[in-house]
């Protein structure tokens, strides 16, 4: 059983890190979260949320019980029992693993690790990341893995915005490093979710790798069709449609602009990377992610050629994206294809404008600086914008109105359709 007085620390407070947070504390654990981003813990310490789905009210709540607080003084480490390390997992400019996040944070630790904790990767990595990277640099702490304290891996499975699964209703693989390292994480993570332990902290890498692997490699097949389809003038949503009806051996996977979200585009390149280690090319994987991120630039093509059927030009024209987040309903960026085609239109000299109200202001990123703010579109004038691009299909958008304000309307996640609208103004990518 886990204690409720028990100390949860948590590094890294965001897609991952503050919904596991939310798990621990509805059971009485106490939390502390950690992160490097001094503007996210003085929201979270005043008790606001800079995540949709994760309410304000919540967050204060939390605080007014004195079972959360948020710091960036690492020296605190000490007084959690387990911590859970949540950080980004990115690739690099050139598709190679930047475990620089996982790297600092564990030297960082083994400044702070006492005897007795439990520390615990959540972050998507390759097989061998946890015994290979991790330990040594805990090690360096004078304390032994697997005897002074206990290591172990557990991948994070989050699909924000979905309503019909949170943490606490997704199952949770767990691997440790030794037989009493895996029992104590079960016996943590126990309390707030049905736990699925594995052999090794290999096998619980490869599960997360396994996961999205297959998702992207369908998702590429999808978007490979999509691009035959449309040259043989064959609808391919229609042609899903028709296929989805086989009760067996068939699931439906959906084309669009290209892969977003902190996994799936990223995660497969970690096992392609590793593979090379083992003299192995994944050259499945690898096509995949070739056709995958190909698609922003295919959606770029169905636009020139949208306008140019228009008798309009790319090279200055007012074009308006229509959602930025990488997936409908929710207000995160990370990896969005929406931010790449961006890029691509600033590279044809258009002028870009974007609406989303999942998302009222673009911030920073590592890759990105657009300073763009969400445009009203009432007070925008009817067919302001040369075209308007469909990136993502948020629910709360007025599709009819985002019609009227672009000359042409290109719909790369067939929503004007599903909502029964029709128009000469459409194309499709």
């Amino acid at each position: 059983m886990v204690n409720m007085n028990k100390n949860i620390g948590v590094i890294g407070l965001g897609y991952v890190g503050l919904p596991l947070l939310r798990e621990f504390i509805a059971k009485g654990c106490r939390a502390l979260g950690f992160d490097i981003d001094s503007k996210k813990v003085d929201l979270l310490n005043r008790g606001k949320s800079y995540i949709h789905h994760i309410p304000s009210g919540l967050i204060q709540n939390w605080i007014d019980d004195q079972r959360f607080s948020a710091t960036t003084d690492f020296s605190r480490l000490p007084e959690v029992e387990a911590i859970l390390i949540c950080v980004p997992t990115p690739l690099d400019a050139h598709f190679q693993p930047d475990l620089k996040f996982v790297v600092n944070t564990c030297k960082t630790l083994a400044r702070h690790i006492v005897k007795g904790q439990l520390v615990i990767l959540e972050s998507t990595t390759y097989p061998g990341t946890t015994r290979d990277v991790m330990k040594p640099i805990l090690e360096k702490s004078g304390l032994a893995a697997g005897e002074d304290f206990a290591l172990a891996y557990s991948p994070e499975r989050e699909d924000p915005g979905n309503p019909s699964f949170t943490t606490a209703t997704i199952p949770k693989v767990v691997g440790g490093l030794t037989q009493n390292c895996l029992e104590r994480a079960v016996q943590l993570y126990r309390e707030i979710v049905q736990v699925v332990p594995v052999s090794s902290l290999e096998v619980a890498e490869s599960s997360k790798i396994l996961e999205n692997t297959y998702r992207a490699v369908n998702i590429a097949l999808v978007n490979e069709l999509k691009m035959l389809f449309d040259r043989m003038g064959i609808d391919v949503w229609e042609v899903i449609r028709a296929a989805s009806t086989k009760p067996f051996g068939y699931q439906a996977f959906y084309p669009g602009p290209g892969l977003g979200g902190h996994c799936i585009p990223i995660d497969p390149f970690y096992l392609t990377w590793k593979a090379k280690e083992y003299d192995f090319h994944t050259r499945f994987i690898e096509l995949a992610g070739e056709i995958n991120t190909n698609q922003p630039y295919y959606v770029m093509g169905r636009l020139i050629r949208a306008l140019n059927h228009n008798c309009l030009s790319i090279a200055g024209a007012n074009i308006l994206v229509v959602g930025v987040s990488y997936k409908p309903n929710i207000d995160d960026m990370r990896e969005s294809p929406a931010l790449k085609i961006m890029e691509l239109l600033l590279k044809e000299k258009a002028k870009i404008a974007y609406h989303d109200p999942y998302n009222p202001v673009i911030p920073p990123s590592r890759k990105y600086r657009y300073n763009l703010a969400s445009v009203d579109l009432g007070k925008i004038k009817d067919e302001f914008y040369e075209a308007a691009v469909i990136v993502t299909d948020h629910d709360n958008v007025d599709y009819e109105l985002v019609m009227k304000k672009a000359k042409v309307v290109l719909d790369t996640r067939n929503i004007i359709r599903k909502r029964g609208l029709q128009s000469p103004k459409l194309w499709t990518a």
